[in-house]
């Protein structure tokens, strides 16, 4: 049986002493955000991850969710779960506090969603579809829609969907049928059916809003002629209180792989009432802000579950009795040493303890752009901010979904056999992660919007955002012999990346199946590099820290930047060599040859 406990030590490195989160208080709006408040919301955040959300993580996966006539119900014990989640006001820790919400960074959040995807993946579903349903509400709805709908969101009393996915299309929304129909008194009606809906119905809130998208009947073909609504459960009273149940019905949950304790419905809109949110056959810029929004925290649930998977992983090979030493005997007064001596289980746990801690760094790097994004004083700095954050949304989503499968499957590999065994809970973690590399866009679809929307949006103004930060902190360290050790292989990469980005620019120009050849292992490349960076950070802040009280703490993290670049950050080489070699050999096998 796995246990957690929440990452705080690091989750306080990364926030006070790599990213200085104490900059967060500067902030339009998030004045109040001092390190000291950060620091108890963490605190209390893993209270209740730990001992609220992971005590049903097992049983809710055993026990699933269940559908009897249109109605879903969620395991035992969810509905307490939820009812303390609300309670302690976690769905509003980010929300705007003109609508009863904390206004606290998206920094914050990101670190408190981690703590939730470690803990109970299929719980963090129900309010992490809520937070993207008030976001583009919050964004893009009308001041009545607002006033309506905000509070109920922020508080978790109702829940949100986004209800993108139909029978016959996923990636390519411009061939959705859900048709909507003005109805003359400001609302229209819905009708179509939408597939793969996560929390599209449960017993956890007394309402559920869905946020759908559907087309009118002029509007133009494709992906220009979709428009959003707004399609509660019940319509809601004048006094804000449930009324009418709505024209919409779940026909069926799916029966899945993992994440089982989260519902995932059809949905039926049989000339559902709802209302337009944003401008008419605009609806993809409003659900654009849903979609970024998830496929960050997408990316987080991937972390998370990576982290769980190394916890356990840790503790078992610390514990696991199997042979000795090959250097010696090193537990003499045991029949057999624990199995952490051995090199290759070593490998294993340092390869996810560099990759989890990696991508903690790096998704707070972008979280905190995201909040600079929206809080800075001055325009041309929260313009910077807002497209670092665009080009590294798709990389977020795919490399830390990537990865975490990756750990959590070695995490099952330390456990050998017994990994494959239910009852300790590894697992479990292999398949509630493997479906953060399919939702929100697969993963080879993040690399084709990284290459083909991200790369040459603004004449390539983006890139220059990662690019120039790497490239100055590596001419203002490279000449230092103490950091040289983490800045060289990070220079070498950084070439390697640049000289790619320039060869997927010149191939796509006249060959767009070559750019797109690349694009996977542009994006892994890209996403290496990045670490990188945030490895090399890592090491200089401990070296300095090397003589204080935390030696161990600091003491590892360089060890563990060692390693990083010298054994993971070298599939840099082979990556280049890959991009280099373009795509003339995937696409010359017939169709009829497969």
């Amino acid at each position: 049986m796995t246990t957690y406990k929440a990452p705080l030590r690091d989750m306080r490195f990364v926030l006070n002493e790599l990213l200085h989160a104490e900059e967060l208080s500067k902030l339009n709006g998030y004045e109040e955000a001092t390190p000291d408040l950060i620091d108890a919301v963490l605190e209390e955040a893993a209270k209740v991850t730990e001992n609220v959300l992971f005590p049903l993580n097992r049983s809710g996966d055993e026990e699933g969710c269940t559908f009897e006539n249109g109605v879903v119900h969620t395991p035992k014990g969810f509905k307490e779960a939820y009812d303390a989640f609300v309670e302690g006001g976690w769905p509003g820790l980010s929300c705007d506090p003109d609508y009863g919400g904390q206004g606290l960074p998206q920094l914050v959040n990101v670190m408190v969603s981690e703590m939730i995807c470690s803990t109970n993946l299929s719980f963090g579903m129900y309010p992490g579809l809520s937070h993207g349903a008030y976001s583009a509400l919050h964004a893009y709805g009308t001041q009545e829609l607002k006033d309506t709908y905000l509070a109920k969101l922020t508080d978790g009393t109702w829940s949100g969907t986004m209800c993108l996915t139909e029978p016959h299309c996923g990636t390519d929304l411009g061939l959705i049928k859900t048709k909507a129909e003005d109805s003359g008194d400001g609302s229209y009606a819905i009708s179509g059916t939408k597939i793969f809906i996560s929390a599209g119905e449960h017993d956890l809130t007394e309402n559920i809003l869905h946020l759908v998208l559907a087309r009118l009947p002029d509007a133009p073909k494709g992906i220009k002629g979709i428009s959003l609504f707004l399609v509660p459960k019940f319509l809601p009273n004048p006094d804000g209180t449930p009324g009418q149940r709505n024209g919409v019905q779940c026909g069926s949950i799916e029966h899945k792989m993992g994440i089982k304790a989260s519902s995932t419905c059809v949905m039926n809109f049989d000339g559902a009432k709802g209302w337009l949110v944003g401008e008419a056959h605009k609806g993809m810029r409003a659900m654009f802000t849903m979609m970024n929004e998830a496929r960050l925290l997408v990316g987080i649930q991937g972390l998370g579950l990576g982290a769980a998977a190394y916890q356990g992983a840790v503790d078992y090979a610390k514990e696991r009795l199997q042979g000795r030493s090959l250097s010696g005997v090193k537990h003499p007064d045991k029949p057999a040493d624990p199995i952490i001596v051995h090199p290759d289980v070593r490998r294993m746990l340092l390869t996810m303890k560099a990759y989890t801690e990696g991508c903690r760094a790096l998704g707070g790097w972008v979280a905190k752009n995201l909040d600079i994004s929206h809080g800075h004083a001055d325009a041309q700095t929260r313009e910077e901010a807002d497209d670092l954050v665009a080009l590294m949304t798709p990389i977020v989503k795919a490399l830390f979904t990537d990865l975490g499968y990756e750990c959590t499957n070695t995490g099952m590999q330390v456990f050998g056999g017994h990994g494959f065994i239910r009852e300790h809970g590894m697992e479990q973690f292999v398949r509630d992660c493997r479906i953060a590399q399919l939702y929100e866009g697969t993963n080879g679809i993040q690399a084709l919007d990284l290459i083909g929307r991200k790369l040459p949006a603004n004449a390539g103004r983006s890139l220059r955002y990662f690019f120039h930060p790497v490239q100055n902190y590596i001419e203002a360290n490279v000449a230092d012999e103490q950091l040289s050790e983490f800045v060289q292989p990070l220079a070498k990469a950084f070439v390697r990346l640049q000289q790619a980005t320039g060869e997927i620019a010149r191939r796509g120009l006249s060959r767009p199946e070559e750019a797109a050849s690349m694009a996977s292992d542009y994006l892994r490349l890209f996403g290496l590099v990045a670490l990188a960076y945030m490895w090399a950070q890592m090491a200089e802040v401990s070296m300095k820290k090397l003589d204080g009280d935390d030696h161990a703490f600091y003491q590892a993290k360089i060890d563990t930047a060692r390693f990083f670049m010298a054994k993971l950050l070298p599939q840099s080489s082979a990556l280049f060599a890959t991009i280099m070699a373009g795509g003339e050999t995937l696409m010359a096998l017939e169709e009829d040859a497969f």
